[in-house]
């Protein structure tokens, strides 16, 4: 059975597609802020990400499609790590929890706020903060908080064909890409433009709310930023602005990408960072299938009226033929039909903050 796993900020929410269609199925970590959740595809095991008021961030796995869960030592700084700002750096959110290469069956990642990324190979019991992303010499001048207080790392994407290929996405900070498994990282910003800075081409700063990579080309590259939406087909040496303002698509959050398709890609516009809801409130989703030359608007089924629901950067996915998404304001909504059309399958939930297909 499908199922799709909410991180909400009331827990963990399952949701299984029977013959009848979605129904609530289970909760776990119930009133605790879950960030971020995702199943790994090559061991089945579930991950949880949860942000307590009180505790702090805290990291959990299922063995046993989540059944039963186990806390995991959740990843941290190395005594006497400094932020920008002079301050020691302590993980204050966990923005990402992500597998390494089918070849690297004990690595994982994890992106963290201030602007960490931590590696683990055994397994997800143990983390170490990849220091030498960290020491980037651009972080201290041009990585920065945005809509949170410190720049978080949102976006880990690992080359199929070479685990040793990651590309980063941080966000305020850029894009960054390593060729030899993490040693060493070169900006990939050219070609983004940071709207807010005096200097909008400049080498980071910018600000990557996704990124994606398209699974048929690894080459092919879509993020939604904070200045607009961007593809690379040259594996993010350069990226082209493919926003249509007069369509609204330019602000937002998530965005997907079609598994055998490197052109065709969806996003959900809202207006801008100063009035984060929905365009015209009314809510839609946009898909392009020409790599974003034109924009098809979707609204079938979705609400058009008074509508305030904004979509964060992993509450929507893809699967297949199906698509989801999750609002800020507790809606759930289901497509079949490549965004032709779309149901509403969850109402008044708590604002959920990622949406994952475990197929």
């Amino acid at each position: 059975m499908t199922t799709l796993l909410l991180g909400t900020r009331k827990g963990l929410l399952t949701y299984t597609q029977t013959k009848t269609g979605w129904e609530p199925t289970k909760i776990d970590f119930a009133g605790s802020p879950v960030s971020h959740t995702m199943r790994d595809p090559r061991t089945n095991i579930r991950w949880a990400a949860l942000d307590h008021g009180h505790w702090g961030s805290k990291l959990w796995r299922s063995m046993d499609e989540g059944a039963t869960w186990e806390e995991m030592t959740a990843p941290a700084y190395p005594e006497g790590t400094m932020r920008s700002d002079g301050e020691p750096a302590t993980v204050s959110y966990l923005w990402l929890i992500a597998p390494g290469g089918k070849d690297q069956p004990d690595r994982m990642y994890v992106g963290s706020e201030p602007g960490g990324l931590f590696q683990s190979d055994d397994g997800g019991c143990s983390f170490k903060l990849v220091e030498s992303l960290w020491n980037h010499p651009t972080r201290e001048k041009w990585w920065f908080g945005g809509g949170r207080d410190h720049p978080g790392v949102c976006s880990v994407v690992v080359d199929p064909r070479d685990s040793n290929h990651i590309l980063i996405g941080i966000s305020v900070g850029g894009v960054f890409e390593t060729t030899d498994g993490g040693q060493h990282w070169e900006t990939r910003n050219k070609g983004l433009l940071a709207c807010y800075l005096p200097d909008p081409h400049s080498e980071a700063g910018h600000d990557p709310h996704y990124m994606v990579a398209s699974p048929s080309n690894p080459d092919v590259l879509w993020q939604q930023n904070h200045c607009g939406v961007f593809r690379s087909v040259d594996g993010a040496k350069t990226w082209q602005d493919i926003s249509q303002p007069e369509q609204a698509i330019r602000f937002g959050f998530a965005i997907a990408v079609d598994a055998k398709d490197e052109n065709t890609a969806w996003v959900v516009p809202a207006i801008s960072d100063s009035d984060r809801r929905a365009v015209d409130r009314a809510l839609s989703v946009c898909r392009t299938e020409d790599g974003g030359k034109t924009w098809t608007t979707l609204r079938n089924g979705l609400p058009q009226r008074e509508t305030y629901d904004v979509v964060f950067r992993h509450a929507l996915d893809i699967n297949g033929e199906q698509l989801a998404f999750g609002s800020t304001t507790g809606n759930l909504f289901f497509s079949a039909d490549r965004g032709d059309s779309w149901q509403t399958i969850g109402h008044h939930l708590p604002p959920i903050y990622s949406v994952r297909f475990t197929p």
